[in-house]
């Protein structure tokens, strides 16, 4: 692409084009942000800053023209604006507010880590959260958990334990939550466990557990979905989640869950009964004393909005 200041440089050395000049720079004089911006600064500008910026003026005019039509410009997504420099007269580029808007949706996008999480909870809003059955308990639970912590984050501050039936808004509602807290700054893990689960006994292979599980362990903010869904192991018991969940409660790191299962169904169930038949009470207590200490319980009544979204 051409340099507009170039361009203008080639009009003033040719004589035979000096009108066409004379012409362009006319039209430049009377644009009204030009005309403010030199009215504004009459008293600062050397004697020959018109001449000497000529090819300032012209470029910022030329490029206001080309964003006016929708045209490629030197700086796409940013907008000249005319400014001061040692009594001369210069453009500085500022981002336009459409590339204001994008940047800032980006940097919503990476304060919430998502894994193997469905792509609806990246538009999950608290204020679009229905409140119908015994959802409006959870929703408190949540703002006040949002409010307590945006004002005290580096307290200790217990998180949810969601529990319900399929449908009701479980994983909606951690995902409105993780957005919110996005808005207000802080960064949030959000993981399907089962899904994570899964990934562990890949990582065995080429030994990454160890790296996957501290990564995670050490989210400031750390939400697990739908914990329980999967088949139980006690390696996955003790040494993924057990150990995840003594490091956020030794560090008093706020975790909210997400389950099918009480608490105590998640305890004689999934925690106790591994795939092979054997049952483990004692270990399964220890790993419930933890999420007992990191949550608090919350049942969620509802309809099944994956069956009957408009119901």
């Amino acid at each position: 692409m051409e340099n507009v200041s170039d361009t203008l440089k080639t009009l003033m050395n040719r004589r035979n084009l000096n009108h066409r000049y004379e012409a362009l720079m006319d039209a430049v004089y009377q644009d009204p942000d030009v005309r403010q911006f030199l009215a504004a600064h009459q008293q600062d500008l050397s004697k020959d800053a018109l001449e000497r910026s000529a090819a300032k003026l012209y470029e910022f005019c030329e490029e206001k023209r080309k964003i006016a039509r929708h045209e490629p410009t030197q700086a796409p997504g940013y907008q000249p604006e005319l400014v001061m420099s040692n009594h001369l007269i210069d453009i500085a580029y500022q981002p336009t507010p459409q590339l204001q808007e994008a940047q800032a949706a980006r940097e919503l996008q990476q304060r919430v880590r998502s894994i193997s999480m469905p792509k609806s909870i990246q538009h999950a809003k608290l204020s679009t959260y229905d409140q119908d059955g015994d959802r409006a308990t959870a929703l408190m639970g949540a703002l006040d958990f949002i409010d307590a912590y945006t004002q005290a984050p580096k307290q200790f501050h217990q998180g949810l334990y969601l529990y319900g039936s399929f449908g009701v808004g479980k994983t909606y509602l951690l995902g409105a939550m993780a957005n919110e807290l996005a808005t207000k700054g802080f960064q949030t893990t959000l993981i399907h466990f089962p899904s994570f689960a899964t990934e562990m006994k890949r990582s065995i292979s080429n030994n990454t557990t160890a790296d996957k599980v501290d990564a995670i362990k050490r989210s400031p903010l750390l939400m697990i979905d739908d914990i329980g869904a999967d088949a139980s192991s006690a390696w996955i018991r003790d040494d993924v989640l057990g150990v995840m969940l003594e490091y956020r409660m030794q560090e008093e790191l706020p975790t909210c869950f997400s389950s099918n299962f009480s608490m105590q169904e998640l305890q004689d169930g999934y925690l106790t009964l591994s795939q092979k038949g054997d049952e483990e009470p004692v270990k399964a207590q220890r790993i419930m004393q933890r999420i007992r200490f990191l949550a608090t319980e919350i049942e969620m009544v509802g309809r099944n909005r994956r069956l009957n979204p408009d119901g």
